[in-house]
Parts: structure tokens; C-alpha cells; sequence
């Protein structure tokens, strides 16, 4: 017969084990960089260019759901000018083949600042992978950019995108964007929220959002970037007078969240190339009977995995996150869309918020219950794959405290600056790299090939490489 004494051992061996087997990490990377915090490029640094009222701080981002249209956004500072954007196929050399396409202006007032001429045109109608060149302005100031249009959806198109989050206006950003600039694989940006960190300074100085709009050209005027909103986009200021949230950051970039039946430019969706992304907000209301809760109740079943295999999902705060810092922010959305998120086999999470880079493994929290404790994040092959890339380079500076022991859901965690480019091959595969800044651009500190959830429900493996 078995002593109390043999079973309470053998029960604190399990419990012990179990203990083990939670706590038993991935990688936490040996490097470090430095950890002084940045410091915003002063003003001047970012010149508008040269003529008067010349186009300035020019972006575009998808403008339908399916990839035919672009949204050409722009600023003329004095006065109005051109509402126009003249486009045409790069193949064609005919002045007579030139079209046009016609916007509308906002202005906007911020406390003591009142902004430029903002533009918002929308091109329609455009052949898939394709591409165009389009001007803005006249005379001695019109300004000349070009796109490509991404391929017709369809299940085993592959594309390439950039991943970037929190990115700020510093040294630190602009070699974020120079790294990820110099990374000729991405077609587009899935940008993950936290802009122009306009915020953080006195009374929200709105010059910031000049200067950012300035600073990102050289890449977001030739590839388009989906919008993600972060907690530096809520621009509340209710002690002078700005109680209004997302002011600076709506009135500038504009999304087609209309496409998708969404009711609000903070949350929509969009198809690209064989990729479903979703585009939440962190920072807006998704309780039950909320008007985001609504339409992604109604927005998930939409989609056709026959048609595009990935599913995709942007929030600006981490589900799981591993650092001290923003811990358990985003508990709550967490329990109230992982669910969804496993019932319909999401292949990837991307957020922001935190400024280190942390991958997750494959992992749920679904049976989380309060009153048994039941509460570890455990495997689950239906699960997505949570990756945090708040490490733009903005002014805050990088998050490195880690929680320790570093926990078994966690595969890579590093407190350092970069980016991430997720390369779709087809509808089984893609591989995902992350590459800091640090390192020359074909190197990659993270990267796995990614098995499409709903295709190829297969583990995965990663590689890494560290530097002491």
C-alpha cells in the first residue's frame, strides 16, 4: 500500500515538473544595445522640398479591399493648390494616356497649431501588378513618384511585406527605416501604430506630425503602408481643449474602411496578394454589442481561405508579452477575440506598444478559468503566432526588462531595435525573418518558415542568431 508520504512526493514532483515545463523558455538574446534613450531629429533636420507650396509629406496605403485602388495622400502647406493626382502606366509614354484623379482637402486645428492642406485622392480601376507613376503639384513644384500594384488575390500569389511598429522620428528611427529601406524584398508595410510620437512633446506639438510625414516619404510615397492606430494616435489633451481622440492621426491618413463594412478608419480589413489582414484598435471600445465587437464578429467568417490562405491580424498592444513593460495590457481584448482567433485558425498576430521584439510560439490561453487557475498558456497547433515589433526606435527609448524566468510561450525575446519582413510563398508557406538593426540587412537575429494554419497545420521550427 502507497504512504502519504510517497504520494505528497510524487505529487510535488509533478507539480515541479509542471512548474518546469511552463518556465522553460525559448531564446532571450545575450545581445543588448545601448540603452541610452533617443532624442527627436531636430525639426530642421526634415526640410520640406524645395518650391513654393511645393506637395509634401506624400503616402499611399491601399484604397479598396482588394488591391485595385490607392489612396494618395499629401500636404501643401500656404495654400490649396492642386486637388488633383495625374497618374499613368509606367510603360506608357504618351502624355495622352495620362489620367486624374480628384481628391478632397481637410484642415485641422490643434490647440495652438493649425495644419497644412491635407489631400486625399483616391485611383481606382488599376491593373493588378502593375506599375504607375503619378505626379502631384504644378509648374516648377510638381513632384514625381511611382507604385506597384500587387498581384490578383488569389490563394498561391506570393508577396512580401515589411513589419514595423512604433517607429518615432530619432537617429534610432531613421535607421529603422533606412535598414528596412535598403531591404528590397518588401512590397508593403503592415504598420503596427505609434507614428509620429507627436505626443510627448509640450501640447502635443503638432509639428511633429510635419516633420514625421517628411521623414517617411522616401518610402511610403512608392509602397503603400496599412495603418495600425496606437496609443500615441489618441492625441487627448481635454485640459486644453482636445477631447476629441485620433484628431491629427484621422484627419492624415486615411484607409478604405468603408471596403470592409466597418463604421470607423480604426478598425477594417483588406486583401492583398493571398494575405487577409485585419487591422484592430487597441485604444477604441471592443466589448460585446460594441461597434468594433459587431464587425469582426461578422468580419472573420467572411473570409475564404481558398482564396487567401493567410490570415493576418494588427493590434497596436500585445496579447502575450514577456516584458515588464505594458504587462497584461492587452488582457482584456485578449479574452474577449482569442477564441475567434482559434476557431478560425489566424496565422499571425503582429503588435506593437512594447519597444523590444518577442516572438511566441504557438499558444492559447482559451481555457483560462478563474475560479480553478487554470490560467498557463498552452500549445495549441490552431493557435496564431504572436509577434511583438514596437522597436522602431522612438524617443522612449528600448523596453529590456524581461520578466524571468522567461516563459515556455515565449520562442524569442530581444531589446533591440528593427524590423521584420514576412515573405509569402504560397498557400502552405512563408518564411519570416526578423533583422535588427544592427546587423547588415541579410542577416536575420529571428526567423522560422511559417505552415499556414488552415493548409499546413504542421509545427514549425526556428533559427536564431545571437551576438554576445
Amino acid at each position: 500500500m502507497t504512504s502519504k508520504r510517497t504520494v505528497v512526493h510524487v505529487f510535488v514532483s509533478v507539480f515541479i515538473l509542471s512548474i518546469i515545463k511552463l518556465c522553460n523558455g525559448g531564446v532571450t538574446s545575450s545581445y543588448y544595445r545601448k540603452l541610452e534613450y533617443s532624442t527627436d531629429l531636430p525639426l530642421e533636420v526634415f526640410t520640406p522640398p524645395p518650391g513654393y507650396n511645393a506637395p509634401e509629406q506624400v503616402h499611399i496605403t491601399q484604397g479598396d479591399q482588394t488591391g485595385r485602388a490607392v489612396i494618395v495622400s499629401w500636404v501643401t502647406p500656404s495654400k490649396p493648390g492642386s486637388k488633383s493626382v495625374r497618374y499613368w502606366r509606367a510603360d506608357t509614354h504618351n502624355k495622352q494616356h495620362k489620367h486624374k484623379a480628384h481628391g478632397h482637402i481637410k484642415t485641422y486645428k490643434y490647440y495652438n497649431y493649425t495644419s497644412g492642406y491635407i489631400h486625399h485622392a483616391t485611383i481606382r480601376n488599376l491593373e493588378y501588378n502593375t506599375k504607375y507613376f503619378y505626379e502631384l503639384g504644378t509648374g516648377h513644384v510638381t513632384r514625381r513618384f511611382s507604385f506597384t500594384t500587387p498581384p490578383k488575390v488569389g490563394p498561391d500569389v506570393p508577396y512580401t511585406f515589411g513589419i514595423i511598429g512604433d517607429l518615432g522620428q530619432t537617429s534610432d528611427s531613421n535607421q529603422t527605416l533606412e535598414h528596412y529601406h535598403s531591404n528590397k524584398k518588401g512590397q508593403a508595410v503592415l504598420f503596427v501604430g505609434d507614428l509620429s510620437y507627436a505626443d510627448n512633446h509640450p501640447f502635443h506639438d503638432n509639428r511633429k506630425w510635419d516633420t514625421w510625414g517628411r521623414f517617411i516619404e522616401k518610402n511610403v510615397a512608392y509602397q503603400p503602408w496599412i495603418w495600425t492606430a496606437g496609443n500615441h494616435e489618441l492625441d487627448f489633451l481635454p485640459e486644453h481643449g482636445e477631447t476629441v481622440p485620433f484628431k491629427p492621426y484621422k484627419h492624415r491618413y486615411h484607409v478604405p474602411y468603408k471596403e470592409s463594412k466597418s463604421t470607423s478608419p480604426l478598425w477594417y480589413s483588406i486583401k492583398r496578394a493571398s494575405a487577409y489582414i485585419i487591422v484592430l484598435s487597441s485604444y477604441s471600445a471592443y466589448g460585446k454589442y460594441t461597434p468594433q465587437y459587431e464587425w469582426l464578429q461578422e468580419e472573420l467568417p467572411k473570409v475564404n481561405r481558398e482564396e487567401t490562405p493567410w490570415l493576418i491580424v494588427l493590434t497596436h498592444t500585445p496579447w502575450y508579452n514577456s516584458l515588464n513593460y505594458h504587462y497584461m495590457e492587452g488582457e482584456s481584448m485578449r479574452v474577449m477575440f482569442e477564441s475567434w482567433f482559434v476557431q478560425h485558425k489566424v496565422d499571425l498576430v503582429l503588435a506593437g506598444h512594447v519597444h523590444a521584439y518577442e516572438r511566441s510560439e504557438r499558444i492559447s490561453n482559451i481555457v483560462y478559468n478563474i475560479t480553478d487557475g487554470l490560467c498557463a498558456p498552452v500549445m495549441d497547433p490552431s493557435a496564431p503566432i504572436y509577434i511583438t515589433i514596437g522597436d522602431g526606435g522612438n524617443m522612449e527609448g528600448i523596453a529590456n526588462s524581461f520578466t524571468e524566468p522567461q516563459p515556455s510561450y515565449s520562442a524569442y525575446r530581444e531589446a533591440s531595435f528593427g524590423h521584420s519582413i514576412l515573405d509569402i510563398k504560397n498557400r502552405t508557406h512563408a518564411h519570416y525573418s526578423w533583422h535588427r538593426n544592427q546587423d547588415g540587412e541579410p542577416v536575420a537575429a529571428d526567423s522560422l518558415w511559417l505552415h499556414n494554419r488552415y493548409w499546413y497545420p504542421y509545427a514549425e521550427t526556428s533559427t536564431t542568431t545571437t551576438m554576445a
